[in-house]
């Protein structure tokens, strides 16, 4: 009995930590760029290569030099990647709290739509739940003053389905630490397309490198790491829902760290598109089990 409650301890810990990580990374991200004090493509150099290096000494450290194997895939690669530039970008034009909603509600359909172009059926609730959402993100970008802007929009859900097609590919991973190490190894030679871009139009202050440094290697390498340990002890309806409270978080952290303020028009936006998703989430698991016992 002790035994089973320390690890539930142990999980909510781990599991609260990653998702302030998560969070964290949506508050460095607007921190850096929305006080100009370093470009996108230098954020996601910097990013990126902090991520390398502070996964490469957890990796090392639990599996030793000698030996390590390379994982991962190009593919993942790709999608991580192709995330990490949609993110910064976005994040030029958008709040940390409106930029997080966009992203992780993007993640969940994503993943939803994916299940459906496998060959998954959802039931009518989960499409209720599915359609709420989508109203969401219909009532986040209609016409109005406090209308988020329209390309930061499409490159953050361009970011969200990115990251939705690397956590896909990465379901099948028998190592998850090694393999987020290697895949971000492995966008070494896709950073060598952002260096002009960084070096002929980027600027840079001390600063904004250390917002980069700590988005990379504390929120993501770490949060990452801690994200891994924690999901042996959750189911993936637990851990979906865990996810949902990333937005929440991270408005939080814009209103106190960036002096952000909450407009009615997110405050709604959010309801209707976490609560859609939370009830396509609850809604799967209720109709998996009822099929069980029929």
């Amino acid at each position: 009995m002790n035994r089973a409650f320390g690890q539930i301890i142990q999980t909510s810990v781990y599991a609260g930590l990653a998702l302030l990580a998560f969070a964290a990374n949506s508050v460095l991200c607007r921190l850096a760029l929305g006080n100009g004090l370093i470009d996108p493509s230098s954020f996601t150099l910097v990013r990126l290569v902090s991520g390398v290096a502070v996964l490469a000494f957890l990796v090392f450290a639990r599996h030793g030099v000698s030996r390590f194997e390379l994982g991962g895939s190009w593919r993942a690669s790709a999608m991580l990647f192709g995330y990490a530039v949609s993110f910064s970008f976005a994040y030029t034009s958008l709040d940390t709290s409106t930029g997080a909603l966009i992203l992780f509600g993007t993640v969940q359909l994503s993943m939803i739509a994916a299940t459906i172009y496998a060959g998954g059926k959802l039931h009518t609730t989960e499409w209720a739940g599915v359609v709420l959402a989508t109203l969401g993100f219909a009532y986040l970008m209609a016409p109005g003053a406090s209308r988020p802007s329209l390309e930061g929009f499409l490159l953050m859900l361009c970011g969200g389905a990115a990251w939705a097609a690397y956590t896909l590919l990465g379901r099948s991973s028998s190592s998850p630490l090694r393999d987020t190490y290697s895949n971000f190894l492995r966008t070494g030679p896709l950073l060598i397309v952002l260096l002009p871009v960084s070096l002929l139009y980027g600027h840079v202050a001390l600063e904004g490198v250390f917002y980069a440094a700590l988005s990379g290697g504390l929120a993501s390498g770490v949060g990452y790491a801690l994200w891994y340990r924690a999901l042996p002890g959750l189911s993936p309806v637990q851990a979906g829902i865990l996810q949902l409270l990333v937005p929440v978080i991270a408005a939080f952290g814009g209103v106190v760290f960036v002096s952000e303020e909450l407009g009615i028009r997110l405050v709604m936006a959010s309801v209707l598109i976490l609560s859609g998703i939370l009830i396509v989430i609850i809604g799967r698991q209720y109709f998996m089990r009822r099929d069980k016992h029929t």
